[in-house]
């Protein structure tokens, strides 16, 4: 394989699964009537379109047939699952339900899950019928992950979980959170050392759930505190002190996607299609050309990204990357958007400002989820001199 079929996402079975979504999703949007949404593995949570999606075969591509998936036999399954999630993003569609199940939560469950919890969760994954949180972030440790306070001690045969967690996307209608919290004492000369990381279904007693309300009323986020919340060792996920590991290589699948870069596409692809029907000047044109000329380039990294999974290889830098270089190219992108829409007037108009003003109520997410861009640029560094 050449450098240039590397940032490549095609081929005779890849083209073959594009246009199949593409099919689907015309379908399934002229049948059920669903709107195209900006940010929508965020935004929009459907529970019946995610079941629709993983019966035509769309979710679980990433997850061995033993255990109700659809990977592909030669391990190609990420870039299956890259070719989908494109099209998923481009189109808006309502994917919030499933999204993180199926993104980061899966592969942790192969890579370190017990054959019990394989068994049990991962069919349900597969088939679209399991939605999950992941509670990471807590006020006072957001972009420091190693200064997590939420503990979970020992307590006869099982664990007691306390502390709170923040900014927990869908947690209010998640059947799960997968909780990083210190399970020894801290050591200031390792302060990524103690962590696990621990499955807690939403219906255990002692779980508390307040919102996070944006300020256009959407509710994505939430406050989530754990008071004496029961675990049992079934519900450790990993290896006991070993979260912060876990933690690190899930973060690869969460920063690399596709959505690190489209979660503004349904508002450009209008923009431009828009434009395309009307005479613009140069300035347009060029502005236009540079946001496009941005996007396909990080459209191969991410590429890049999703074959170096593929193969089992650390790509930790690269998805870093991604989301730094991605998630600015989307802040950037609601700006251009607002000017080019500025002129726009009837009905494309009304359309495509609706559009923005959810775009710029997200945006200064975009920089924030996943890692702050100051923290990945870190990682960026110390991987850059690493390899060097």
């Amino acid at each position: 394989m050449s450098e240039f079929d590397d940032l490549r996402a095609d081929g005779t079975d890849l083209n073959g699964l594009r246009a199949a979504v593409r099919a689907f999703l015309a379908a399934d949007r002229e049948t059920f009537g669903w709107t195209p949404a900006v940010d929508c593995w965020l935004s929009s949570w459907d529970t019946d379109f995610s079941i629709r999606l993983a019966d035509a075969g769309f979710i679980g591509l990433t997850i061995p047939v033993e255990y109700g998936g659809r990977a592909p036999a030669d391990g190609t399954g990420y870039l299956h699952r890259y070719v989908v999630t494109e099209e998923l993003l481009a189109h808006g569609a309502p994917v919030g339900a499933h999204w993180i199940a199926d993104r980061q939560v899966a592969p942790g469950l192969l890579a370190y899950g017990t054959e019990d919890q394989r068994r049990r969760l991962l069919p349900q994954i597969a088939a679209g019928r399991l939605y999950s949180a992941i509670g990471m972030s807590e006020h006072g440790a957001g972009s420091d992950l190693a200064a997590v306070q939420t503990r979970a001690t020992r307590d006869g045969d099982g664990w007691l979980l306390n502390g709170t967690k923040v900014w927990t996307s869908g947690a209010h209608l998640a059947h799960q959170i997968v909780v990083l919290a210190r399970t020894s004492p801290l050591d200031t000369a390792h302060r990524h050392a103690g962590f696990s990381q621990f499955i807690v279904p939403t219906d255990r007693p002692g779980i508390t759930m307040s919102p996070i309300v944006l300020m256009n009323g959407e509710h994505h986020f939430n406050e989530v505190q754990f008071d004496d919340v029961r675990l049992t060792d079934g519900d450790l996920l990993g290896e006991l002190g070993s979260g912060w590991h876990q933690v690190t290589s899930e973060l690869g699948f969460e920063r690399s996607g596709p959505e690190r870069f489209l979660s503004t596409a349904t508002l450009l692809m209008d923009v431009v299609s828009t434009l395309g029907r009307a005479d613009v000047d140069d300035r347009t044109a060029a502005a236009v050309g540079d946001l496009m000329g941005r996007m396909v380039s990080l459209r191969q990294l991410s590429i890049a990204v999703a074959r170096a999974l593929t193969s089992g290889e650390d790509a930790n830098t690269r998805a870093a990357m991604v989301k730094d270089l991605g998630t600015r190219f989307e802040q950037d992108s609601v700006e251009l958007a607002a000017d080019l829409v500025d002129g726009v007037g009837g009905a494309d108009g009304e359309r495509l400002r609706a559009l923005l003003a959810v775009a710029r109520v997200h945006s200064p997410l975009f920089t924030l989820r996943g890692g702050t861009n100051e923290v990945l640029r870190g990682i960026v560094a110390r991987g850059t001199k690493a390899a060097t």
